[in-house]
């Protein structure tokens, strides 16, 4: 009897941590590479303070974490002007995880403040995208969801 009990709890168990776990994510929305990506900005975590973008990177099917993703970070200064020292490497740890730190970025004619991210991982398509922080926002909390190939 407390064999088949515990089969039982064990089995109800399984069955809502698959209906917790999503079968796919909405992939994030693409946004323009814009004129200032420049290909093999170091590896490095922190460009400044003031900002702190964190999620995970995850694949549009099934949700699953994206373990050694690379994500390319580039954005303008407070005074809306771009610099090599504002470009940055990371790749995600084997949760999918990342955590980037900036400087809040600056209006330049034309656009609200924007960070700029280019995304790849192994079987799914590149993805760049721009994150938009408002005025005096000091953290972005967000996944960035590829599409499978």
């Amino acid at each position: 009897m407390v064999r088949v009990v515990l089969a039982l709890v064990l089995a109800l168990a399984a069955i809502a941590t698959a209906a917790a776990q999503p079968t796919s994510c909405a992939p994030t929305k693409p946004d323009m590479l814009g004129p200032f990506y420049k290909p093999g900005a170091p590896e490095r975590a922190a460009t400044g303070q003031g900002l702190i973008v964190s999620g995970i990177v995850r694949s549009a099917k099934g949700c699953a974490p994206l373990r050694g993703a690379q994500l390319e970070w580039w954005s303008a200064d407070g005074r809306g002007e771009y610099h090599d020292e504002l470009r940055a490497t990371q790749r995600t740890g084997a949760d999918g995880a990342f955590r980037y730190e900036t400087v809040s970025p600056g209006r330049y004619p034309g656009r609200p403040p924007h960070l700029h991210v280019k995304i790849g991982a192994p079987g799914h398509r590149t993805l760049v995208t721009q994150l938009y922080p408002q005025d005096g926002q000091r953290a972005i909390a967000t996944d960035l969801v590829l599409v499978a190939e």
